[in-house]
């Protein structure tokens, strides 16, 4: 497995730490055609429901979610909700 790192953020809050990683996953093992397929993840640990994440499509899906993600914790946006996945090809 190959982590392929897009964001990490820290909030404090007055209930302790928040940790906001936004990742992409993809499989040891390639494809014919000699590409991984990567599977976007935000994770957030240390809220209420915790662990709470996210799925993505794309990179730029999970850059944008991330951010969406911070702006919710914080106050200035509302909850995302994650890109819906199509079928796997």
């Amino acid at each position: 497995m190959t982590l392929y790192p897009v964001a990490d953020d820290v909030l404090f809050a007055p209930g302790g730490r928040v940790v906001i990683r936004t990742y992409g996953v993809a499989s040891a093992a390639s494809t014919e055609g000699g590409s991984r397929p990567v599977a976007y993840r935000t994770w957030v640990t240390g809220v209420r429901d915790q662990p709470r994440y996210w799925r993505w499509g794309h990179f730029e899906d999970a850059r944008r979610g991330h951010r969406r993600v911070l702006e919710w914790l914080t106050g200035r946006g509302p909850q995302p909700q994650a890109v819906p996945l199509g079928p796997v090809a």
